[in-house]
């Protein structure tokens, strides 16, 4: 399958909306995102525009998308950043400088492509294209429960850290790449 990756830009956002729809009516959504369906469906456009401008803004955040030749968006993930002595979703401070991957969908037919790859080299390298302090680390939480999630993170280099948190939905396994292992695997 073809598909081209690029971050969105803020008139993005009815895309934005309704492949974030189509996620929280995924099967694994409830332990896959901390938000649902019902709280988000109903939001005014002013909400979708925000968000969109946020996750396209390019310097805190960034959001990429897989689209097929079409047009039609397949698949998502947006890049967190995280400063040292930041303090995350869950109460912790960060010690170095990372980020943070977070809204990770791929629709049902775009799955086993590639896309998923492609949308993590693409974070990744913006991760790593990122001014000083540089990150050198990063992350994110999936869910014990989620074993097609966790498969995919590891095909793509994350493992595990060891560490676990409690979200609203049960116990998160932490998964993290270093840049200097995402080097190693790089072609």
């Amino acid at each position: 399958m073809r598909y081209t990756i690029r971050p969105v830009v803020e008139a993005d956002w009815p895309l934005a909306k309704e492949l974030r729809l189509a996620a929280l009516q995924d099967p694994v959504a409830p332990i896959a995102f901390l938000e649902t369906y019902d709280q988000v469906a109903s939001q005014p456009d002013e909400f979708w525009q925000g968000r969109t401008a946020t996750a396209a803004e390019g310097s805190t955040v960034r959001q990429f998308i897989g689209a097929s030749p079409s047009g039609r968006w397949l698949g998502t993930v947006t890049v967190l950043v995280e400063p040292p002595g930041f303090e995350d979703y869950f109460g912790f401070v960060v010690p170095t400088a990372q980020t943070h991957l977070v809204g990770v969908y791929v629709r049902p037919e775009a799955r086993g492509t590639g896309l998923a790859a492609a949308l993590f080299d693409a974070a990744l390298t913006w991760s790593w294209s990122l001014p000083a302090p540089s990150p050198q680390l990063a992350r994110l939480y999936v869910h014990t429960a989620n074993t097609r999630a966790q498969a995919m993170y590891k095909k793509a280099g994350f493992t595990p850290t060891g560490a676990t948190v409690e979200a609203p939905t049960g116990t998160e396994y932490e998964y993290a790449i270093s840049r200097a292992d995402a080097a190693v695997g790089a072609p």
